[in-house]
């Protein structure tokens, strides 16, 4: 079907064009429900002010003509430009039904169901009519209309308005059958129970008792309906007339399961009284008990025990009632459970316990109440995880508090985890503090195991609160004693790369070592000047402190010619057998001209090679550092720093180019070294 178009009397031809446009992505069925919305519901009853507005689905055909087109006009004209007068696309006033590309009409009445070749469909439009469409094999539309409302039969009627003198009357005269339903397997008995008649109802029962058990399509029975509802006299009398208390829906509810979960405790004394099981596996396994803690109720929960009800039966996620309480926080309930002597430890399919689910949901007074029950806190569930770590995970402060007296160190490092890891990695600062004060080891290390986790192959919690730039964290961690030197990807490195100078200067003053490298990445200078060459204050203020800058000009190939740059490892051993003199690279790892020859560095190479000159005596540079200084014009004068001899004042001169650069510096474009320590490249 083509787009749906609106055309207004006296409209711009480009207008019309337009809003034929604005529904040419319009599918068939999305077409049909604009073409019924605005056409065959609205036109009906509209006012003199909008007559003159119709929809139509393209291409035109004129409804007053059917098949035959309109008489051709003398005076052609274009389809996007038609007069006024006469147009399909401008109908008159009178001309106000729909138009549809079927070269069949469609009719006024529907079709007989029993002789149409063709399909059927609903849908609903945008006002919320229930519409049917009836189609021919070919596709063509042969009616639309809104979908016919079933009348309610006399029986169902008289129910609904609680009639129940019409009721009998209409159950004691001939031809009612009560078996018949109105719906897939809607009786007159779940009409009856669904609207609470009780009068109603035991007209019902007393004329056709064997509709008693009946079920409805979702497999409810009266019984169950009435429950649903709250109808506690309905439910008796459905009771007291044989209704079946086990018999479950289609969903594998009973009436006493649905009684608990509707919090009902007149109707589950009813249902146990008339022999309800109460240890009937409901959906997913849980039983009533189950639905009855759920709802902390102790009432109920009470009753079901008395009748027999199991305190440790499973559902599918091997989860007994005692630890559904401890799940949903119900004191009352987990009280009451735990006198009746269910298990305290008890563990669900994942190996967590109750202490650790109230932990993980943050119940403090469950867990207070768990523990004052002797509550094995030292448990691990599958994971290896204690419910401190939980806490701690969650930054739950107070129960971090109760767990850490009862809870092992031993324990905490058989997990292969520290609650202090997860403290840090969470930002939880208040509950590292409570930890560390509780003398938890703040240089433990993550298991191998744990540690693969990470790409980086972090392994102390100094290393997460550096990674999350969290200072303070950071702060607490080395005043409590943390070893920055310990994790393989040293926490220095990683500050360096944020930039943060505060989190450097921390880490630095509490003895991380400067020069230290990357086993999995070796280099032949200090690996965190590859992480803060583009931060000139901070890579001066690590050179200051006793980073190692001569190694920056030590070149296996001096002035001779350096091969191309590889990207990756991978790359230098596949070149391995093209160039025998890589090989002493290779073992000795990434040098200094390597790394600066990077784009995204390359450009500072100038300052960079300027500010380590200040901390080297006489030194000779190598071809690749002499080309990056010879692509600049202004970066001539630092090849002659390199040559100055240091003598027997050397150290004095070095003090006196450092003090130049920190102010006093020459005019020179070459020495304007301040102005590149204060900008953040």
């Amino acid at each position: 079907m083509a787009a749906a178009s609106i055309s207004h009397s006296g409209s711009a031809p480009d207008q019309a064009l337009e809003d034929y446009s604005l529904y040419s992505n319009l599918s068939d069925d999305e077409l049909l429900q604009l073409a019924i919305e605005r056409s065959l519901t609205d036109t009906h009853n509209s006012t003199a002010t909008n007559a003159n507005t119709t929809t139509k689905i393209q291409p035109t055909r004129c409804p007053d003509k059917g098949l035959n087109p309109p008489a051709r006009n003398t005076n052609q004209h274009s389809s996007h430009n038609p007069p006024s007068r006469h147009s399909c696309h401008n109908p008159s006033a009178a001309n106000t039904s729909a138009q549809y590309s079927s070269p069949n009409p469609p009719k006024e009445k529907p079709p007989d169901l029993k002789t149409f070749d063709g399909t059927v469909s609903r849908f609903m439009s945008g006002t919320g009519k229930k519409m049917v469409v009836y189609r021919r094999a070919d596709g063509h539309v042969v009616h639309i209309a809104p979908e016919p409302e079933q009348e309610e039969e006399p029986l169902f009627r008289a129910i609904r308005d609680g009639d129940a003198c019409k009721v009998k009357a209409l159950v004691m005269s001939q031809g009612t059958n009560l078996m018949l339903p109105s719906k897939p397997g809607w009786l007159a008995i779940h009409q009856a129970a669904w609207f609470g008649e009780e009068m109603c109802l035991r007209v019902l029962l007393s004329a056709q008792p064997g509709m008693t058990n009946k079920k409805t399509a979702h497999g409810e029975t009266a019984l169950l309906v009435a429950i649903n509802k709250d109808y506690l006299e309905c439910v008796r009398l459905l009771l007291e007339h044989g209704a079946n208390p086990n018999i479950q829906n289609n969903e594998k509810e009973t009436p006493l399961y649905r009684a608990c979960e509707l919090n009902s405790p007149a109707i589950v004394a009813m249902l146990l009284n008339h022999g309800a099981t109460v240890n009937t596996r409901c959906n997913q396994d849980y039983t009533a008990v189950q639905e009855a803690v759920v709802r902390n109720n102790v009432e109920i929960c009470e009753m079901l025990l008395k009748a027999g009800a199991e305190l440790n039966l499973r559902n599918i996620y091997g989860i007994t009632p005692l630890f559904t309480a401890a799940q949903y926080g119900q004191l009352d309930t987990l009280r009451f459970l735990l006198k009746q002597g269910a298990d305290i430890n008890t563990q669900a399919a994942d190996g967590a316990t109750a202490l650790c689910e109230a932990t993980k949901n943050g119940h403090e007074g469950v867990v207070e109440l768990l523990l004052s029950e002797s509550a094995d806190a030292n448990k691990p569930g599958r994971t290896g995880l204690l419910p401190l770590h939980i806490a701690a995970e969650r930054g739950s402060d107070t129960i971090v508090s109760m767990l850490i007296p009862v809870t092992g160190k031993t324990r905490v490092s058989r997990s292969g985890i520290s609650p202090l890891h997860l403290a840090a990695e969470n930002n939880h600062d208040d509950t590292l503090e409570l930890l560390i004060e509780a003398g938890f080891d703040v240089n433990a290390q993550l298991s191998e195991e744990r540690t693969k986790l990470y790409e980086d192959r972090r392994s102390t919690a100094l290393y997460f609160s550096v990674f999350n730039n969290n200072i303070y964290a950071v702060r607490m961690l080395l005043s409590a004693g943390a070893d920055p030197n310990l994790d393989v990807f040293k926490p220095l490195m990683v500050a360096a790369r944020q930039g943060c100078i505060e989190t450097v200067t921390l880490l630095v003053e509490h003895g991380a070592d400067i020069n230290a490298g990357i086993p999995t990445h070796p280099s032949t200078f200090p690996a965190v000047y590859m992480f803060s060459m583009k931060y000139l204050p901070m890579f001066k203020y690590l050179l200051d402190q006793g980073g190692n800058a001569l190694s920056c000009f030590d070149c296996e190939f001096g002035s001779r010619t350096h091969p191309p740059l590889t990207t990756s490892q991978s790359q230098r051993i596949d070149r391995r057998g093209e160039d025998a003199v890589l090989e002493p690279h290779l073992r000795r790892g990434v040098q200094f001209c390597e790394m600066i020859s990077i784009p995204s560095i390359c450009r500072w190479a100038g300052p960079i090679i300027d500010v380590l000159l200040n901390y080297v005596g006489h030194v000779t540079l190598c071809s690749r550092l002499m080309e990056h200084l010879d692509s600049f014009p202004d970066w001539s004068c630092i090849k002659e720093k390199a040559s100055e001899s240091m003598g027997d004042g050397g150290l004095t001169a070095i003090q006196q180019r450092t003090d130049l650069h920190r102010g006093h510096c020459s005019s020179s474009a070459g020495y304007r070294l301040c102005s590149w320590l204060e900008v953040d490249v």
